[in-house]
């Protein structure tokens, strides 16, 4: 009876945490369907299994902690097979088992496309006759507001729990829009909400070993608004954030300060000449930082696109950890939290992190006179031990100048 292990999840990630299993034992499979949801330091995945056939055991429980390569679960003969074993997947579409890999030829592109289509309200039972097999939609669904589907009244064909049903519950209940962290039963006025081990760590290990320091400066954004809007206007079937434009300024002026676009190795700073950039995307399962590859390459139209697809993925938990690891530098629009600065955590092992806060009407001295502008600070934190203050004041001012005059940095773009 062959197990199906816990693949290799890339992005040196060693562990995951079993957080819900989507099989039960005696439901019958199929390749490339999820069968469990894992919490790693990257993300939370859905893993498929790459082979067909009937679920003999479960080898960890919710909330177990399981090394790659250790057995999740064990798959028996399918039913109209006369001998024991399971069906595997063809061999050259097997052994990518993470969801966004894909065992089978259809890209995440593809999958997404499907996904975005109406799941059917009628679904079939499973190997056992027993629970109806719910649409992953609907199951997402009631997973992420901590909704047991076993206590819904299913009005949907063969007793089938419908998106409506979910959704009925989660207004009888009115927990729409609650953060989605599971709370562990207490005693009367206190709750206690788990930690996500891997993020403590990685906070944890960031202030512990780097000597870190930060620079400010406050910029008249007006011209960066403008400049949006009228790219925006242009072409708006490919529009522009300002966290997108704020990025290729970044990637830009790293060109010109590369200390910043580097790691530390024991007694030695290494610098990349690749950027791989880092986004900071607050999420329902906590901050993820989604990593544009390559983006010294692209046009910034083209890195918009790519923030913006790769952070609607990491909010939806649709993004695979591979994306969310190897990053060179980091920014982050703390903004959109309505404050003004902040002295962001590095993201180690990064050297940086450049940060936006609030744009809003201020009053600013423009050729000495006083006048109502468009206000914004921007904030560098970075590790001491790859550079001193004069670069890292240099970069700040360098992407400061570029927000306060984007026309002029456009000619170096």
């Amino acid at each position: 009876m062959p197990d199906f292990a816990l693949p290799d999840l890339g992005e040196g990630l060693t562990e995951a945490t079993i957080v819900e299993w989507l099989v039960s034992v005696g439901e019958t499979i199929t390749v490339d369907q999820p069968v469990v949801e894992v919490e790693t330091a990257k993300a939370r995945v859905e893993v498929p299994v790459p082979f067909a056939g009937v679920v003999a055991a479960l080898n960890a429980e919710v909330g177990d902690t399981v090394p790659v390569g250790s057995a999740l679960l064990s798959v028996g003969a399918a039913a109209g097979f006369d001998e024991p074993g399971v069906v595997a997947a063809p061999a050259d579409e097997s052994g990518r088992v993470l969801v966004g890999y894909g065992t089978s030829t259809p890209t995440r592109r593809h999958r997404r496309a499907r996904a975005t289509t109406p799941a059917p309200e009628v679904a079939p039972t499973n190997g056992n006759g027993n629970r109806p097999v719910i649409s992953p939609l609907v199951r997402r669904l009631a997973r992420e507001h901590h909704v047991d589907v076993a206590g819904i009244a299913a009005t949907g064909a063969h007793g089938t729990i419908r998106r409506s049903d979910v959704e009925a519950a989660l207004s009888d209940r009115a927990t729409l829009g609650r953060p989605t962290r599971p709370e562990v039963a207490q005693s009367p006025g206190t709750r206690r909400i788990p930690l996500n081990k891997y993020a403590v760590e990685l906070y944890t290990r960031s202030r512990r070993e780097i000597p870190e320091a930060t620079v400010w400066v406050d910029v008249d954004a007006t011209a960066l608004v403008e400049a949006r809007a009228a790219l925006n206007a242009a072409r708006p079937d490919e529009p522009v954030s300002l966290l997108a434009l704020v990025a290729r300024f970044a990637v830009l002026g790293l060109s010109r300060h590369p200390e910043l676009n580097a790691s530390i190795d024991d007694d030695a700073v290494v610098l990349r000449d690749e950027v791989h950039l880092g986004v900071a995307a607050q999420t329902d399962r906590g901050l993820v930082v989604p990593v544009v590859r390559d983006a010294h390459a692209l046009t910034t139209r083209q890195l918009a696109g790519a923030i913006g697809g790769l952070t609607a993925d990491a909010r939806s938990g649709a993004i695979a950890p591979a994306l969310l690891g190897g990053g060179s530098f980091t920014v982050n629009n703390y903004g959109v939290f309505g404050v003004d600065g902040s002295a962001a955590i590095i993201n180690y092992p990064q050297v940086a992190i450049l940060g936006i806060g609030r744009i809003m009407d201020r009053p600013w001295a423009v050729d000495g006179q006083l006048a109502l502008r468009k206000v914004a600070q921007l904030t560098l934190a970075f590790d001491h031990r790859a550079c001193d203050g004069g670069v890292a004041g240099g970069f700040l001012r360098f992407v400061a100048d570029c927000v306060e005059s984007p026309i002029t940095a456009l000619g170096d773009l």
